[in-house]
């Protein structure tokens, strides 16, 4: 299956490998615009990543974002740039007012089995991108992407991010990217969250960003349609998930990489 959503951009079937990329929550619209403009720099056509709200922080206290209407209108002043847009939705009656500002609709990890949420995406015509949750098995993940496809619309992607391990600590099994490429869905691996450590900084996680490369490359190199990956130019100044981000001088040469890895695989018989 291949899924376009415009301005170059497309998953699975052979397709270049696809890029999504920005910051975990939006923390100004200043801020939001030169991200966007430099990821493009970098990157050329991209998916532009940013959530309105990130309502499962791990302390009530950490910064949420912007909300819904301001959030919405921030990203729309992206898509201005022919920039494609994903953002998350957490409720059912967002998921109307978020498809008018953005390309892609995903669905949070630990929400990922919620049919109500799921169909509401679905409906929306929208590209609907599914975070695996961190309790799900790599072939039951198809489960929920079929309660998507049930609505009529089947431009589904499908993301690892990483399996629970223990006590805050995640692991990738890169046997299940295959296994999830088996759906007939294209596969995202989303490199920074599959090295955040949930909760281990106390009221916030930690992570483990020098292990994104390697991740990564061994993530294409099984073959996956698209990369998932939050930059930011100063993670440790980021508003959330700073301690897992790639920096964003980082992105070009790992970029590179992982492009050659693809069309390495994409080619080999």
């Amino acid at each position: 299956m291949r899924i376009a959503i415009g301005g170059g951009i497309e998953f699975g079937d052979l397709a270049p490998l696809a890029l999504i990329a920005g910051p975990c929550v939006i923390e100004s619209e200043d801020h939001v615009q030169f991200l966007a403009r430099e990821i493009a720099r970098i990157a050329g056509p991209y998916v532009f990543k940013a959530s309105f709200d990130k309502a499962n922080r791990s302390s009530v206290d950490s910064y949420r974002g912007p909300g819904l209407d301001e959030g919405l209108r921030i990203l729309s002043g992206v898509r201005k740039l022919g920039i494609p847009v994903l953002t998350d939705i957490h409720e059912t009656w967002q998921a109307e007012p978020a498809a008018e500002a953005a390309d892609i609709l995903q669905i949070p990890a630990f929400l990922c089995r919620q049919t109500d949420l799921l169909i509401a995406a679905g409906r929306t015509g929208r590209v609907v991108n599914i975070k695996k949750g961190q309790f799900v098995a790599p072939h039951d993940i198809r489960r929920a992407a079929d309660k998507v496809a049930s609505t009529g619309n089947d431009k589904v992607l499908l993301t690892e991010r990483g399996a629970s391990f223990g006590y805050n600590n995640l692991i990738v099994d890169m046997r299940g990217l295959a296994i999830m490429r088996e759906s007939g869905y294209p596969v995202i691996f989303d490199a920074t969250h599959s090295v955040q450590l949930p909760g281990a900084a106390g009221a916030a996680s930690g992570g483990q960003p020098q292990y994104i490369g390697v991740l990564s490359r061994a993530a294409v190199a099984a073959g996956v349609d698209g990369l998932f990956v939050e930059v930011h130019e100063a993670p440790e100044r980021a508003k959330s998930d700073g301690a897992n981000a790639l920096r964003l001088d980082r992105l070009a040469p790992l970029l590179a990489t992982l492009r050659a890895i693809h069309s390495l695989v994409s080619t080999a018989p």
